[in-house]
């Protein structure tokens, strides 16, 4: 596995990947006709433009055989307001790739590019019925807030997690379990 930043070019598989991910995670949690209707194309045209946002960070991992498996992206929302302060927007992995560190490696590049930026204070938003909030427990993140959100038509309930301390969540990271 080769985790590294996203050029254009991976736009198309990180779409792929996004389009997948959300049908395996969300199954049963977000309504299945919204899943239904998410296209690889439209996904495609919204990497293309987080991509070329100057103030984003998009970080792919790619298989052996050099397919993207997983994604991850940060930037510092427009609602954020608070001083040193960053977003992790999403980490999404195939479902087949899931347990095998590849979230891990993906989470360590953006708090390695939050520690570069010189951010402490870091906010993830996570549905509540996602499983990937005990991931961001494990390393760390506590629970702030939570929000009602519609998805699909669904009331949905979104938890907003926060980490407190860039430089203890990378040196969790970098230590071997």
């Amino acid at each position: 596995m080769q985790v590294r930043e996203a050029t254009i070019h991976d736009a198309e598989g990180i779409a792929k990947v996004h389009v997948d991910s959300w049908r395996t995670t969300y199954k049963g949690i977000i309504p299945e006709e919204f899943l239904k209707n998410l296209f690889y194309e439209q996904r495609t045209e919204l990497w293309i433009n987080n991509i070329k946002r100057t103030d984003s960070f998009v970080v792919i991992a790619e298989n052996t055989e050099g397919e993207i498996i997983g994604f991850a992206d940060c930037w510092k929302r427009e609602t954020n307001t608070i001083t040193d302060s960053g977003d992790l927007t999403s980490i999404y992995i195939l479902d087949e790739y899931q347990g095998q560190g590849v979230g891990k490696e993906l989470l360590k590049k953006l708090f390695v590019r939050f520690n570069s930026l010189g951010y402490q204070k870091i906010f993830v938003d996570v549905l509540e019925d996602n499983k990937t909030r005990y991931f961001y427990e494990y390393y760390g993140a506590h629970l702030s807030t939570s929000v009602q959100i519609k998805i699909g038509g669904k009331i949905l309930n979104e938890l907003i997690y926060e980490w407190d301390n860039v430089d203890d969540v990378l040196a969790r990271l970098t230590k071997t379990d």
